[in-house]
Parts: structure tokens; sequence; C-alpha cells
């Protein structure tokens, strides 16, 4: 493309008539039908999130004809990779709120300088997650008081996914820059062609066919690690040659201090918050670990259904953020409450459909993973008491994307900080050792602590304080 720079692809930047029969890319979010725009901003997104664990998903069903002993290492090797990765999602959480506003404000110079500034922090800080993975992948599982069978395959997995980091980041980077402006399509395509490439593969390099040798979990980790190289690889040429709605270049960079400090300072509470997630997270599987390889495994294999499912609130929330953002930004804050509001209650009644589905169906979803009777038992009860929390979850992720998406970060850190280690912690420790619920206390403990977040957000959000953030 021709562009000079800005806002590239399919017909520039600004207002432009509300966007009727023009891409989405180039459209005006802050003008016509709440429900309209929601939509066609959420959709894609939700599409793109769920895709982002569908791979992952497809690899435990796999992995899991290797054995108990291959999804726990794989599934508690997954939640190292995201304790490592808060620092790259801060980055990108605090990115899509100024670029969100940027745009809702017509200010198309500063979207494009800080996606300058967020592609040379976003490298930078892959390179340490490489350099982490490289020295101390088994280390950190050991740490967890794991069977050696399970720090083993555990190890393998962990190495390639945190040295692959490099290449992987890049397609999270595009998405966010994409998404934030307003143009959720480009990485939906793109985020498609990656899965079907990664559905392909996955069974190739995990058992090996012909030529190709088996390699097991490691095929799963190299996998993702190939899949995700090809689409980062995809969205940089998108953003560079104006494909999208911003134009990436580095022509005449100069760091800029002040605007990495913006970044920074927004990213900061979402980092916090998501390393004390999968703090906690690591910590219920500690609690989880004298219970057996098969409660450790049906955990295991909960955390990625959790994922699975919850991914779409999660698309539906970002959706919301940048609608917010750039209301906003357009000075509309009641337009973007009542965007909030709306998102939150229509996942909601998505999800009680697919907790009734669950109710009469968990064996069976179990099986698709792994079919020893004992998983299947625990994996299936620890399912049906997710559904309460299924049913408080629109709330819970959808107002926390929404807020972060206009960059209030610190009330989802507090949020999680004080449900976490004050409610959903102690209680994960106390339920198993002083009732009869034995392991399943510890799910309970977590179904607790996310009604509770419900709570709070639905309160927070109402009070209305977010509408008066500036970033």
């Amino acid at each position: 493309m021709e562009d000079s720079g800005g806002f590239g692809g399919g017909g520039g930047g600004g207002r432009g008539g509300g966007g009727r029969g023009r891409g989405t890319s180039t459209r005006d979010w802050t003008k016509g039908s709440l429900l309209g725009n929601l939509f066609g901003l959420a959709w894609p997104m939700m599409i793109t999130q769920a895709l982002s664990t569908l791979g992952p998903t497809i690899d435990m069903i796999w992995v899991g004809k290797l054995g108990a002993a291959s999804i726990a290492g794989v599934g508690i090797s997954g939640m190292l990779v995201q304790l490592v990765s808060v620092g790259r999602m801060g980055l990108q959480m605090g990115t899509r709120a100024i670029v969100s506003r940027s745009v809702g404000a017509d200010n198309e110079e500063e979207a494009n300088h800080v996606a300058q500034q967020y592609f040379v922090i976003n490298i930078a800080f892959s390179l340490l997650m490489a350099a982490i993975g490289l020295l101390f992948a088994r280390q950190l599982l050991m740490l967890m008081g794991l069977q050696a069978d399970v720090v083993v395959e555990g190890a393998a997995y962990l190495r390639i996914q945190l040295v692959g980091m490099i290449t992987m980041s890049f397609q999270m980077m595009g998405q966010s820059l994409m998404q934030a402006s307003g143009d959720a399509q480009t990485p939906m395509r793109i985020a498609i062609g990656a899965r079907l490439m990664h559905i392909a593969l996955s069974p190739l390099l995990i058992f090996g066919w012909g030529f190709v040798p088996g390699m097991g979990v490691s095929g799963a980790a190299l996998t993702a690690v190939l899949s995700q190289g090809v689409a980062g690889g995809l969205s940089l040429w998108m953003l560079y040659t104006g494909r999208t709605r911003l134009r990436l270049t580095l022509r005449n960079f100069s760091f800029d201090g002040r605007m990495i400090w913006r970044i920074v300072k927004i990213g900061i509470p979402a980092m916090i918050n998501g390393m004390e997630r999968t703090s906690a997270n690591l910590l219920v599987m500690w609690f989880i670990v004298p219970f057996g390889t098969a409660a450790v495994a049906a955990h295991s294999l909960l955390e990625r259904l959790d994922r699975f499912l919850h991914m779409p609130g999660m698309g539906m929330g970002q959706a919301a953020g940048v609608l917010a953002g750039q209301n906003l930004g357009a000075k509309q804050p009641e337009r973007a409450e009542k965007t909030g509001w709306l998102a939150a209650g229509l996942f909601t009644g998505a999800m009680f459909i697919v907790s009734v589905i669950i109710w009469f169906w968990a064996e069976n979803i179990i099986r698709l993973f792994n079919s020893e009777p004992e998983l299947v038992k625990i994996a299936a009860t620890f399912l049906r008491i997710e559904i309460v929390a299924f049913m408080v979850f629109g709330f819970v992720q959808v107002l926390m994307q929404c807020l972060n998406g206009v960059g209030d970060t610190w009330i989802p850190m507090l949020t999680t900080l004080t449900t976490l280690w004050g409610i959903q912690i102690p209680l994960a420790y106390i339920l198993p050792r002083t009732t009869s619920l034995g392991v399943l206390g510890v799910r309970w403990a977590i179904v607790i602590g996310n009604v509770v977040r419900a709570v709070i957000y639905a309160t927070y959000f109402k009070a209305g304080r977010w509408k008066r953030k500036q970033v």
C-alpha cells in the first residue's frame, strides 16, 4: 500500500460517516447501534480468543493418549508459561488502553507512535523469557514437588514454549494493536489460519508419521511455536504494509521514555493481576498434588477447559473495553457504560446454555481427553461444580476486561488480590482438611472466589468512577 503513514489500508483513518458500508478497520465505533457495534467488534474477537485456546485444548486431547503424567506435566507447564508471560500481558493491556483512546480522539499520530514503542519493548521482554526457558525450565517444575515422570514431561514442553515466545509474541502484539484500533477481523483471519496449521501439525509431531519422528509433549509445544510464529509473521506484514488500520514503521524511531512509562504505568497493575492469578493457580495445584496424579491431571484438564470456555468472554470483554475506550476518547461516557453492561449480560446468557450442556454431558466431555475411570470421575465432578462459577463469569471476565480496556487497571488488580489471597487460597487450603469434601473443596474455593469477584466488579462498574479515568 502506498500510504504515507498513520492509518493505512482501506480508506484512511478519521471518523468518516459512521462506517456504514466500510470495512471494520475504518469504521467509527463511537456512533450507531450499541448492539450492532458490540457484535461487529466482539464476534471476531471472541473467535480469536477461542482459537487461542483451541490449539492447546486439542493438544491436550492428543497428549491425553500419552498418559496422566503427560497431561499433568503439560498442564502445570502451561501455568508456568502464563506466570512468566504476565509482563508481556501487562504491556499489551497498557498499549490497548492508549491506542483505543487515541483512535477515539482521532489522534492517529499518537496511536502509531504507541505501536512503535510497544514493538521494541515486546521484543526485549520475549528475549528475557527465552533465556528463562533455556536455563530454568526443569528447576521451575521441581519446585512444585512433582513426581519425576511429570517433571520430565513438563520440562520438555516448558523449555520449547518459553524459547519460542520470541516468535509467538509477534502474533499477540499484532492482534492487540489491530483490535485496539478497531480492526478485529484481520487478526481473526490470521488466527484461523494459524489454528488450522496447528490442528494439522499436532498429531503429526506428537505421534510421528512416515519419516517424521514422534516427539511426544515436545511435539505439542513445537506445534504451538511454529503455528503462532507464522501468524506473527503475517501480523507484522499486515502492520508494516498498511493493510490494517494501524501502519507500523520504525523509520525515524527513537525511544520515548514518557510514552513507555505511560504504557508501563497502566500495565503494572495488569501485570500484578496476572501474576497473582497465575501464582494462585500454581499454589492451588500444589494443594492438589497430595491427592495423586489423577487429581492433578483432572485439575489440569479443568484449567484448559476453563480457559477455552472463558476466552469468548475475554473476547467480549476486550471488545467492550475497546468500544468503551473509544467512546471515552470521544467524550461519550454513558455510551461506554451501556456497552459494558450489554456485553456482560449477553455473555451470562450464553454461559447459561453452556452450563446446561455440561451438567448432562460432563463425563462425555472429559472422555474426549482421557478415558481412565478415576480421572473421568474426578474431572466430571470438578466440571459440574464449576457451573456455579460459569453463571457469574460474564460479570467477572467481561467487566474486568472492560475496565482494563479503558485503563482502569488498579481495580482489577486489587479485586484479584483480595479475593484470591483473602478468600480463595485460604478456603482451598482449609476446606479439604476440615470438611468431608476432600479435593473437591479446592474447586469449591475457586467457585466462591469467582462469585465474590462478580459482586465487586458489578458494584464498582455501576458506581462509574472508571469513566473519569485519565490515561
